[in-house]
């Protein structure tokens, strides 16, 4: 590790110190980025079972899975494509010992492998994309509120105008109060929606057609892109996990916390993904919302766009919330509650534009295949590190800037920002979207690797880092 700096201090951590006020139900958290003092820490491994299961039971994963099949893949081949996305979760579970180590959040723990200076672009990218999520989530609740509206007679603008505004109500008030309501809301909003999306998954899954898709064997653009679209969802959350396993106690294990969050979102992204693809194999699923219900009886209808909606705002919550996390690291000096007001502006922002200026479904696609191009490296850097220091961090240094062990040089990381951009590089020129392809694309048979830049990243990492990364004392 690189000799620590003693000289010229400057504030670093964004967030107000805040005195010690628990994390209780339905009151403001007042804790941000701070780290989480032992006598505050509570909760359990289960806690993160309902948390990815509700979080993850939401229509964009039927979504996916008609998507799936739209690259041409057959019934099968699709939910193969999805069971291998919900595998993903694992490692996402298993990133969340960083939190339950360190008692602070993701983006704050990732100072260590790219530098105090170094982590801000990387998280300024990770709260753009995260926020591109949160429009995706919220314009598929607002567009299924919106359908309910037109089924009582009420059309056009305002009722549009009208849905966008419930959904986002209904999401930014949980994501406000903050951990502690998260978790409670994700808990009871999960044993509602469970219940509803099984339903869904016995009127859509015993009439999909399980042959061979009319277009012959899938090429390898057909299967790179089914998966780039799969994994998009887990790797999403790759700036998260430790958001919500800081509150957690020291002595919570690493092998149950990761069994606990995983199966909860393998369990309803791939649930809800093989719904997608039974949708595809019997309907036009260009617009899923109704591609999806003229499946349904008339009676489940308004049923299954309650159910688009409530999952639309339990994913919506988390990744709201951790982005007023994440301005805090990018250096907001405001509370997390008070930074969460701009990630809200935000997403409202790009909302409207996606519900009136735009074609969503073309959007969703490029954007989901674009993610991948930030995620997929950083996610590779962060995981190689923690897995190099055995998730052992000097956890002092990561608040301390100039003082702290993880200056670095300037402010910088040189293992991890290269290797950062090295796995950037190499998703850009392997990507295959609406919005860019790149030029490696055609020489490969059409296949996008953009997933590998993850793999580059990290073995880059190992190799610049190996000799001076170690675990903290």
């Amino acid at each position: 590790m690189t000799q620590q700096h003693t000289a010229d201090p400057g504030p670093v951590e964004a967030g107000p110190t805040v005195a010690a006020t628990g994390d209780e139900v339905f009151q403001v958290e007042t804790h941000g980025i701070d780290p989480i003092p032992d006598s505050e820490r509570h909760g359990g491994a289960k806690d993160l079972f309902w948390l990815w299961f509700g979080s993850n039971l939401t229509f964009t994963y039927v979504i996916n899975g008609a998507l799936a099949v739209s690259f041409g893949l057959s019934f099968w081949q699709a939910t193969a494509a999805v069971v291998i996305g919900g595998l993903a979760f694992f490692a996402i579970s298993a990133a969340g010992l960083s939190g339950i180590r360190t008692g602070t959040a993701t983006l704050v723990i990732s100072r260590a492998p790219f530098g105090v200076r170094g982590n801000w672009p990387a998280g300024l990218l990770n709260w753009i994309v995260s926020i591109g999520y949160t429009i995706v989530n919220t314009v598929v609740g607002a567009l299924a509120l919106e359908a309910f509206c037109a089924d009582l007679g009420w059309h056009g603008s305002t009722a549009r105008a009208f849905a966008l505004a419930v959904t986002m109500v209904l999401t930014f008030a949980v994501a406000l109060w903050g951990h502690a309501t998260v978790q409670f809301a994700e808990r009871w909003m999960a044993y509602i929606l469970a219940v509803g999306f099984a339903a869904l998954l016995v009127f859509l899954i015993p009439g999909a057609d399980t042959g061979a898709p009319t277009g012959g064997v899938p090429g390898a653009s057909g299967w790179s892109l089914a998966f780039v679209v799969m994994l998009a969802g887990p790797f999403s959350y790759v700036p998260m996990p430790a958001d919500y396993t800081r509150y957690l106690p020291r002595t919570t294990s690493l092998r149950s916390i990761t069994w606990s969050g995983a199966l909860g979102g393998l369990v309803s992204s791939v649930a809800l993904g093989v719904a997608g693809v039974a949708a595809a194999t019997q309907a036009d699923m260009s617009d899923a919302v109704a591609g999806a219900e003229g499946l349904l009886p008339g009676w489940f209808q308004p049923l299954f766009l309650a159910l688009v909606l409530g999952g639309s705002v339990t994913n919506s919550i988390i990744t709201l919330y951790s982005s007023s996390l994440n301005l805090q690291v990018l250096g907001i000096p405001w509370s997390r509650s008070k930074a969460i007001l701009i990630s809200a502006g935000v997403t409202v922002a790009g909302s409207l534009y996606a519900l009136f200026l735009t074609d969503f479904t073309d959007s969703l696609l490029s954007f989901l295949s674009l993610l991948i191009i930030v995620f997929a490296p950083w996610g590779g850097v962060f995981l190689a590190d923690m897995v190099m220091r055995r998730c052992r961090y000097d956890a002092p240094s990561l608040h301390t800037g100039r003082d702290g062990a993880y200056w670095y040089r300037g402010g910088y990381h040189p293992a991890g920002v290269v290797a950062l951009l090295s796995g950037i590089v190499f998703a850009s020129l392997t990507c295959d979207s609406e919005l860019w392809t790149g030029p490696l694309v055609a020489p490969l048979g059409g296949a996008d690797l953009t997933l590998l830049g993850s793999v580059v990243s990290a073995l880059v990492y190992w190799a610049l880092a190996r000799r001076t990364v170690a675990p903290a004392a």
